[in-house]
């Protein structure tokens, strides 16, 4: 009787030991409810500008832009280093895109020699030798 009982189990456990898991991917499951909060949002607003003038590095330029909604205008310059003012002025609408209008006020100017600056004296650079094996 045990014996049949061991072969009964040993057939079973054969069974069921056979089953390898497997893995399947499902598709995601669409939902037609809403599953997130929906705020009411408000038409973009705001003002700013902000200018740099730093006379060491010679640094000088600005902007300053406004928006109300679809609507966006504004314009920001830098002096170039040849004097000359650059000044772009821009709008944006919900059509047009971005436009703009580049303008140069004053006359470029270069100068006929540059500073001279005092070179310094170059060195040979030193040379290194791979070490010698030593065996010890």
């Amino acid at each position: 009787m045990i014996a049949k009982l061991l072969v009964v189990l040993g057939v079973v456990a054969a069974a069921t030991g056979d089953r390898r898991p497997s893995f399947s991917y499902g598709a995601p499951e669409f939902s037609s409810e809403e599953s997130f909060e929906s705020y009411e949002s408000s038409e973009a607003q705001y003002n700013f500008n902000y200018a740099v003038k730093h006379d060491p590095s010679g640094n000088d330029f600005g902007h300053q832009e406004s928006r109300d909604g679809d609507n966006t205008k504004g314009s920001y310059y830098v002096h170039l280093p040849d004097g000359r003012l650059q000044t772009v002025t821009y709008y944006v609408d919900g059509d047009s895109g971005y436009v703009a209008e580049v303008s140069y006020q004053g006359e470029a100017r270069y100068p006929d020699s540059y500073e001279s600056f005092e070179s310094f004296e170059s060195r040979e650079a030193p040379r290194y030798a791979p070490p010698r094996p030593t065996y010890g």
